[in-house]
């Protein structure tokens, strides 16, 4: 183990083993350490949603990690008599995956740490605890339980989880709630009811859930009375007679595991301080109704990482860095709000209070758009940055695209075709036009900064001028608008011109007129360097190789 890397990661859960990943990619010397002896070996999230997926897609993993999902799962929720309270299923596959999809969370961590076997610059040390942290003038000093060898770092990130020993060394609150009501979970192998489906159970008498993952494993969740102990919700009596309500032979079902717990809505005070910062459920906790907890902490993990990288690797100031917190700290308390509140609204055990949301609902949805909304899931908050690493026009518009995630359709290009975007534009910096040359509206100049950095230019056109050359530039990839979808977003805006962060969210976005003066406010809140930095510079992307089978990967159930 090299005592000197340029990051240091605690926690090999998903977000840590994620944020390793994108590092990786960009060529960063990453430790990973966890104090476990390996992996944790049984489900906790079960929902992946399409930013996640598209995070996956972008390590190179999207591919390995799919054959452990169940896409396109409808989620129903139900009152006491079976009604259909409300449905979930979303069409819409704008970032170029399904929104919801169940996953077994053990075999896609699994795929996560696989594809560190790419990088010969990423290790992951198991049974290396923590135990304190030193801020020094030009970095930390990461010293580990049990005598073993200290290590200095540039950064250090915990991705150690709800009780993260980074966060308390940081001193940082965690601010919030725990819920007095708990719940029992149980996971099954064999899946006892074997459809596809998931539901939500607003009983009075008892809430429950009842949710398909994948490769047969069913979840089943139950809330417990208060005045029933954790010791009698653990008894297998008592397992057995929870299940007896959805199955008919409880004692025949294959039980993974079983475990009462409560839900946590707290943000930390703080996602950063110095050179310590905080990922995934170090530095937020919610509840589980809307499946957020696992992929709050991708987002994390895909807005930290190609800043760290930026900043290890010479391209952008240690300031790049505070632009993590300001970002998201908004989206994941407005998720903690909704996760809070749909948890309000689904497990009250009052019977008038539960009549009247279900009159209430019911009422809803026989109104078009309110059913709609539902059904689409359009009150999930989507990230939208008004402040960070975005540059708004003054004065800034309601309607304007920047802070927002880019759409991802497929497209063709001359050499392939119906490929998603983002593997046409790259793991980093993107410039997208329609139907125009990037370098003649930038100019060499500007064109020439992006270029440095590794940014990909690309034109999109019409389908019926994918194959003409006029006006071809060999630095510019041209794609084909294969589904109008490219057209369409265009359409709606008045910018012709967005310029992509890593993370497709859109940095800045303009009519092609004004892309050299929002090129060079961009350099400014992105705090790029000319290319020097505080030491000498590393290529932006690094080329790895694809994953491969190792010991690492986990077969079969759970």
């Amino acid at each position: 183990m090299s005592n000197e890397p340029d990051v240091v990661i605690v926690g090999a859960g998903p977000v840590g083993l994620t944020l390793a990943n994108i590092l990786g990619l960009q060529g960063v010397h990453t430790l990973v350490v966890d104090e476990r002896p390996s992996l944790i070996d049984y489900p906790r999230g079960v929902g992946l949603d399409d930013e996640a997926l598209r995070t996956f897609q972008s390590i190179g993993l999207v591919e390995r990690i799919l054959p452990h999902t169940v896409p396109n799962q409808i989620l129903r929720f139900f009152d006491a008599n079976r009604r259909l309270l409300a449905e979930m299923a979303p069409p819409d596959a704008r970032f170029g995956w399904p929104k919801r999809n169940g996953f077994v969370q053990p075999m896609v961590d699994a795929e996560l740490l696989v594809g560190l076997d790419r990088f010969d610059h990423v290790e992951v040390a198991w049974n290396r605890q923590m135990e304190n942290c030193t801020e020094t003038d030009d970095g930390v000093t990461v010293e580990f339980a049990d005598g073993q060898e200290a290590v200095h770092t540039r950064y250090v990130v915990g991705c150690d989880g709800g009780r993260s020993a980074t966060r308390r060394l940081m001193c940082v609150s965690f601010d919030g709630t725990t819920s007095s009501t708990r719940w029992l979970v149980i996971d099954c192998a064999n899946d006892p009811l074997g459809h596809p489906n998931s539901e939500v159970g607003a009983d009075p008498a008892r809430p429950y859930v009842s949710i398909s993952i994948a490769h047969g494993i069913r979840r089943f969740e139950f809330m417990i009375h208060g005045d029933e102990s954790d010791e009698e919700a653990e008894d297998p009596a008592f397992v057995r007679r929870m299940l007896a309500q959805l199955v008919p032979h409880p004692e025949r079902v294959d039980i993974i595991r079983h475990r009462v717990y409560t839900h946590h809505s707290r943000i930390a005070g703080a996602f950063r301080k110095g050179r310590l910062m905080l990922g995934g459920d170090a530095a937020h906790l919610m509840p589980v109704w809307q499946g957020q907890g696992y992929n709050s902490g991708i987002r994390d993990a895909a807005n930290l990482g190609w800043k760290l990288a930026a900043v290890v690797n010479g391209h952008a100031d240690d300031a790049l860095l505070d632009t993590y917190d300001v970002e998201r700290r908004k989206h994941a308390r407005a998720m903690i709000d909704l996760s809070t509140m749909v948890g309000r609204v689904i497990s009250p055990t009052n019977r008038r209070v539960a009549a009247l949301r279900d009159r209430v609902i019911h009422a809803a949805s026989v109104v078009p758009s309110l059913k709609r909304y539902i059904l689409e899931m359009r009150f999930k908050p989507m990230p939208r940055y008004q402040q960070g690493a975005v540059f708004h026009a003054e004065p800034p518009s309601d309607t304007s695209p920047t802070g927002t995630l880019f759409i991802q359709p497929r497209v063709d290009t001359r050499e392939e075709q119906n490929v998603l975007l983002d593997d046409v534009l790259g793991t980093g910096f993107a410039i997208l036009c329609w139907s125009n040359n990037p370098r003649a509206f930038l100019g060499d100049d500007a064109f020439g900064r992006w270029k440095a950095l590794g940014a990909r230019f690309v034109a999109a056109r019409p389908m019926t001028q994918l194959r003409w050359t006029g006006h071809d530039d060999p630095d510019v990839v041209i794609v084909g608008d294969r589904t109008g979808a490219l057209k369409a977003w265009f359409d709606a805006h008045t910018d012709s011109v967005v310029f992509l962060r890593p993370d497709r969210c859109i940095a800045g976005a303009c009519i092609a007129q004004s892309a050299p003066e929002l090129s060079a406010s961009l350099f400014e809140v992105l705090c790029l360097t000319q290319g020097g930095g505080t030491g000498a510079t590393r290529p932006l992307l690094y080329v790895a190789q694809p994953a491969t089978e190792s010991s690492g990967t986990v077969t079969g159930s759970p």
